[in-house]
């Protein structure tokens, strides 16, 4: 067709040009709570590895408040050639919402990649929190697709991989 551009994708290219990429450490040795490790892969539709993907991540502090000075409560990082990332932070409180139920610990998860022309969001919740069962945003998940946003424990670290298509495909929320 003449006179059209063609479409095309963004990158990949995140960890050439984001050298000011985050360690994997959201938060400082200093500050006070439960340190944990997340670890995981970012897979595409046919559970092949999405290498130099980027994730950005935001979280509430121990408490739930997002407004702390003292806490910075944000991350990048990069997938590497098997797609797996990893990082370490501490675990965030419950988010008190006016007027309603508190949301359950969570980290919010911002996703680029190669073969996305917009980023995708979603959550990353902690297992076995009875906090599941009355989080407002969690409850309108379908039952059986809440595991996608859900980590896993494993024996150092928690685990947890985003699917970016197909069946197994992690949820992602429309903002």
């Amino acid at each position: 067709m003449q006179g059209t551009t063609p479409s095309q994708t963004v990158g990949p290219f995140f960890s050439i040009g984001c050298s000011w990429m985050d360690s994997g450490n959201l938060a400082s040795a200093a500050f006070p709570g439960e340190r944990i490790a997340i670890r995981g892969r970012m897979l595409d539709g046919d559970g092949k590895p999405v290498a130099d993907g980027l994730i950005e991540i935001w979280q509430a502090d121990p408490a739930g408040r997002f407004d702390n000075p003292a806490f910075r409560g944000f991350g990048r990082i990069s997938t590497q050639a098997e797609g797996r990332f990893a990082f370490t932070t501490v675990r965030p409180g419950r988010i008190a919402a006016p007027g309603g139920p508190s949301q359950a610990a969570h980290l919010l998860v911002t996703v680029f990649a190669r073969g996305m022309l917009k980023h995708a969001m979603t959550r990353l919740y902690f297992p076995d929190d009875p906090a599941h069962a009355e989080d407002p945003v969690l409850s309108r998940v379908e039952p059986a697709r809440r595991a996608t946003l859900i980590a896993r424990k494993g024996a150092d670290a928690l685990e947890w991989d985003i699917v970016l298509q197909g069946r197994d495909e992690t949820v992602f929320f429309d903002l």
